[in-house]
């Protein structure tokens, strides 16, 4: 059985709950109907639920829970400060909340933030207040090099937080790619080389690059597993270089979401789509893809997936991992969950809103 008990879904009409029961997954309670959840996210220091609402109109919104959802708070969301510009002329104002991560053991209380228009926000005090890390935000050439990918402006949508050493951190930024911090945010380094960028008039350009998801091996946090723009991409000294390790049969390329192993490094997941003007299953089957040797063979499960006119995509938060069991959410509203490490899976439901994120937690 798997140590986490709680699925948390964050979709387009609300935060959806399912719980393990005498070895089931069921549908336990909904929160915020209607309204769309950008991430939901636990913090396993405390047991916190965080939900990341996006109005549409009335902007974005922060709610948390101490007791598993039978209460919620809502917290002021972060705000950028006063004069702050994406870019010569156009104000700064928050868009989106699209990552959430907590800090190391040894900082209680310390949440990190990932947002639209580009802007990390750290909180010392459980989220009661957020503040923009001022250093990444005026990093050199920001307002040049940084752009959109699927969303107007930049956007923080990963925060790697090193489990030996919470001063040092990575963030992925679509498009920007990858930065690496040693000083709590004092001062950045960009981490791209070896990445490609197909879209751009250098591919090797410095900045600019599109990193779909970015993820560590918790055992190892030196090896760093990207789903990019352009392919699969690893890395084994932390993040100083990237190599491609992309599917021959090109299966295994692009797509959002990407997973890794806790204990193996060179166990990794994605789930692949036919591309960025055509974001649907690959010939209309859905399919997982998992490699067991560091990204130099992937294997293709379909077991229990819909082979026949799938629409379905995952987006970047949509899959997550604990022990053997995997689950993720689609576009279509399709539930998936597998208790073998991604070789069978089961429907938990066809029913739910397009989702946006999965987390398994207590």
């Amino acid at each position: 059985m798997p140590t986490s008990n709680h699925l948390l879904i964050g979709t387009r009409k609300g935060l959806v709950v399912y719980q393990l029961s005498n070895g089931n997954w069921t549908h336990k309670s909904t929160f915020f109907t209607g309204i769309p959840v950008s991430i939901a996210y636990s913090d396993k220091r405390t047991n916190t639920w965080w939900a990341c609402l996006d109005h549409g109109h009335w902007g974005c919104k922060l709610h948390r829970s101490i007791d598993q959802g039978q209460h919620w708070e809502e917290i002021p969301a972060p705000k950028y400060p006063e004069g702050a510009e994406i870019k010569e002329g156009v104000p700064a104002s928050l868009r989106l909340i699209w990552a959430f991560e907590q800090g190391g053991d040894d900082r209680p209380g310390k949440l990190w933030m990932g947002t639209e228009p580009g802007g990390l926000f750290e909180s010392t005090d459980n989220g009661n207040t957020f503040n923009l890390n001022e250093s990444f935000w005026n990093f050199p050439g920001r307002e040049e090099q940084w752009f959109g990918g699927g969303r107007d402006y930049a956007a923080i949508h990963s925060v790697v937080v090193d489990p030996r050493d919470s001063d040092h951190i990575y963030v992925g930024i679509s498009c920007a790619g990858v930065f690496e911090t040693t000083d709590a945010g004092k001062t950045w380094e960009v981490r791209n080389n070896g990445l490609r960028a197909d879209y751009l008039p250098n591919p090797q350009a410095e900045v600019g690059h599109d990193p779909h998801m970015l993820v560590a091996c918790a055992s190892n946090p030196d090896v760093l597993w990207q789903q990019n723009h352009c392919g699969i991409f690893k890395s084994t000294d932390g993040a100083k270089n990237w190599i491609d390790v992309t599917a021959e049969n090109k299966l295994a390329n692009f797509g959002f979401a990407m997973a890794v192993d806790a204990k193996n490094p060179d166990q990794a997941w994605v789930i692949p789509g036919v591309s960025d003007e055509i974001r649907v299953a690959v010939d209309g089957a859905l399919v997982v893809c998992r490699t067991d040797d560091g990204g130099k063979s992937w294997q293709e499960y379909r077991s229990g997936l819909p082979q026949d006119n799938s629409f379905d995509i995952v987006y970047r938060h949509a899959l997550d991992i604990s022990d053997d069991y995997l689950v993720f959410g689609t576009t279509t509203g399709n539930l998936f969950l597998s208790n073998d490490k991604g070789e069978n899976w089961k429907a938990l439901s066809h029913y739910l809103p397009m989702v946006y994120s999965v987390h398994f937690c207590q």
